[in-house]
């Protein structure tokens, strides 16, 4: 029997770092992006296969994983980008066959695949008190108006959304 063999399965775990909780910006984040941290770090492959800016989670995926609403995870993850724990590297998009694909993160305590530095960036380290970073937002599609504006969302911005339209048929 090999050493391996008397662990069992392997199992799937992340660590918390103290330091980065006892930090200014972690104290100051709701409780549902406290909690969705881990979870986005359960995403991170490792450093012999790091993927680092690479981590793909839905708002989605992460609702059905906590148990929460959307909304509530859509905040969380607002609030982990204007505290520094995460920057989008790659917006969503809606591909070519239909399919959306979600943004791509970095989780900035953990470094790049392709970056020098391997403890990361850290940048919840520079955050203060009113000095929020930047929050990547996704555009709606919006082809009808509904939240008042004359034009879709995406015929202002010529992204990677897919400009697809259907005249609406009035009965006379």
């Amino acid at each position: 029997m090999t050493k391996n063999e008397n662990r069992g399965p392997t199992e799937h775990w992340t660590k918390m770092l103290r330091p980065t909780m006892e930090e200014p910006a972690w104290r100051a984040l709701r409780s549902t992006s406290q909690a969705l941290y881990p979870w986005l770090k359960f995403e991170w492959r490792g450093a012999q296969n790091n993927n680092n800016g690479k981590i793909r989670l839905s708002v989605r995926q992460a609702a059905a994983k906590m148990g929460i609403g959307r909304d509530a995870v859509a905040m969380a993850f607002h609030d982990l980008q204007a505290k520094g724990f995460l920057v989008v590297t790659e917006p969503a998009r809606l591909g070519m066959s239909g399919e959306a694909k979600s943004p791509a993160y970095e989780i900035t305590e953990i470094g790049l695949s392709h970056g020098e530095k391997k403890s990361g960036r850290k940048l919840y380290q520079e955050w203060r008190e009113s000095h929020d970073f930047q929050v990547h937002k996704a555009m709606a599609n919006n082809a009808r108006g509904a939240n008042g504006k004359t034009e879709p969302c995406h015929g202002k911005h010529d992204g990677t959304v897919i400009e697809i339209m259907t005249k609406r048929k009035t009965l006379s």
